[in-house]
């Protein structure tokens, strides 16, 4: 089955989303965020239009999924390196001599690794993520999907007053001590100072950015102090109605952008194996 066979024909009503691609259809999932891309192949290398028209389908919908896909580590490297320099995880090992690709691997889930808090990858960096391509080559028969959070919207819908103290906040971003010896590391990054809102470099849009597993607290607060309004902000960020849920089938990649979402991976496949592969894009720093 090819990659366009996924998807039954594109309703009428759908044209609009689709004025402006020439290289493949795109399917929004619903009315927060993300879309279904049919039609192109990402197992070959992408022409630069078919780039730039990827690109403009991310900024426009935050997360794009395309299904039946087969992809070496290899290849999802070079899928990556068409929108940016790649990420290497100081953390994690590369797979097959990639080192720029990453496992996210439950041998019969006896780990909860990667799963069960909302982040967006890489905030503790000083130059956190322009985004991710994550590939599933080996998924459960059930469970292990990908919740994705629209953080424009969590901006957007807070009040005026709400909006002008935050823009006055940093927020301080680390790695978890326990994350790390969990990932058989000792050497623990410096924690970093980002806004907690942010502007979109691409968009101009501004986005929260704050998530529940690196955000320790604000700069020049205690956790104590910080911690009220740091709940308020996660569970206001992942409210239902910003977010979708991604159902991963064998093959099935999902490219989203880390500077205007969170994700969160459910972790209710026990005992079953769940084998994902990840290239992450390099960004710029915060403002």
């Amino acid at each position: 089955m090819t990659p366009s066979e996924f998807l039954p024909p594109i309703s009428s009503e759908l044209q609009a989303a689709n004025e402006d691609y020439q290289y493949f259809e795109i399917r929004p999932i619903n009315g927060a965020l993300g879309a279904e891309i049919s039609g192109l192949d990402i197992s070959e290398p992408l022409t630069s239009d078919q780039i730039t028209e990827v690109r403009k389908a991310l900024l426009n919908h935050q997360i794009l999924v395309f299904r039946g896909q087969t992809l070496t580590p290899a290849r999802l490297s070079e899928f990556g390196k068409q929108f940016g320099d790649l990420h290497i995880n100081p953390f994690v090992e590369g797979v097959d001599g990639v080192k720029e690709v990453i496992e996210i691997r439950s041998e019969e889930n006896n780990e909860k690794r990667f799963t069960g808090l909302w982040h967006s990858d890489i905030s503790w960096g000083k130059t956190p993520s322009m985004g991710s391509v994550l590939y599933a080559a080996e998924i459960p028969p059930y469970g292990g999907d990908t919740l994705f959070s629209n953080m424009y919207l969590a901006y957007e819908t807070l009040s005026p007053a709400y909006k002008k103290i935050l823009g006055t906040l940093n927020a301080v971003h680390r790695v978890d001590q326990h994350e790390i010896s969990t990932l058989g590391s000792k050497k623990q990054p410096e924690p970093v100072i980002h806004p907690a809102i942010r502007t979109h470099p691409e968009t101009g849009k501004k986005a929260l950015f704050v998530n529940e597993y690196f955000t320790s607290q604000f700069d020049g607060f205690s956790e104590e102090e910080s911690k009220p309004i740091l709940n308020y902000l996660f569970a206001h960020s992942t409210r239902p109605d910003f977010t979708c849920r991604i159902q991963w089938q064998q093959g099935t990649v999902v490219f989203w952008d880390n500077r205007c979402t969170m994700h969160y991976a459910t972790n209710d496949y026990a005992g079953q194996k769940r084998r994902m592969q990840r290239v992450t894009i390099n960004g710029d720093t915060p403002y």
